[in-house]
């Protein structure tokens, strides 16, 4: 399991998570929302965020904008 899925960002309300989790969580999600698994793969690459200059950071799931295209879509 990714680590960030069991722990919390100082403030709990950080709109990020690793690709990690959200591959993690994919079955699920798609299974409740009647997605292809493939569609929400794409839509969560979408929302990835990449570092900056392929070297600052990580990369990082934006979950509010993925979660506002999911909600879009029905």
């Amino acid at each position: 399991m990714p680590v960030d899925l069991v722990t919390a960002s100082a403030s709990g309300l950080d709109p990020h998570i690793s690709p990690a989790a959200a591959s993690y969580q994919l079955p699920r999600v798609a299974r409740v929302r009647h997605l292809d698994p493939a569609r929400l793969q794409a839509l969560i690459e979408q929302h990835t965020e990449r570092p900056l200059l392929s070297a600052l950071g990580e990369a990082r799931v934006n979950v509010l904008t993925l979660n506002l295209a999911l909600d879009a879509l029905h």
